[in-house]
């Protein structure tokens, strides 16, 4: 396993508990799943997707984004203290729509096989 992998669990699973435990805006909410982490090969940038079931509007989900990316100073400092390496990366966060994407695809697919089922009974008929 790469050290940018490791780096990037580590700062998952960080960010996952200081949101829960130490972020007090109440625009974060305790319902925010950090989904993934991707850090540069350099470690200069970590690259962290967001996601949650109360922001389901895209205005919600740029602010939401808006509001970590503006405190992304704070997480910086809170992971260098708890990161032994020599420099925090820079933190970005993005909204994954990945979940709400699958879904959707999902849905799809059970639209198009009821679909089919209910052409190839008309067939048989």
């Amino acid at each position: 396993m790469s050290r940018s992998i490791r780096v990037g669990d580590f700062i998952r699973d960080e960010i996952s508990k200081i949101i829960l435990h130490e972020v007090r805006d109440p625009r974060v909410t305790k319902y925010l799943a950090v989904n993934d982490v991707l850090v540069s090969k350099d470690l200069a940038y970590a690259d962290i997707y967001v996601s949650s079931f109360e922001h389901d509007n895209d205005s919600d989900r740029e602010e939401i984004v808006e509001v970590l990316n503006n405190a992304s100073g704070f997480f910086r400092t809170l992971l260098s203290k708890r990161l032994s390496i020599r420099a925090t990366p820079k933190l970005r966060f993005y909204y994954d729509t990945l979940q709400s994407e699958g879904m959707n695809l999902e849905q799809k697919i059970k639209e198009a096989r009821s679909k089919d089922q209910i052409n190839t009974s008309n067939e048989k008929e």
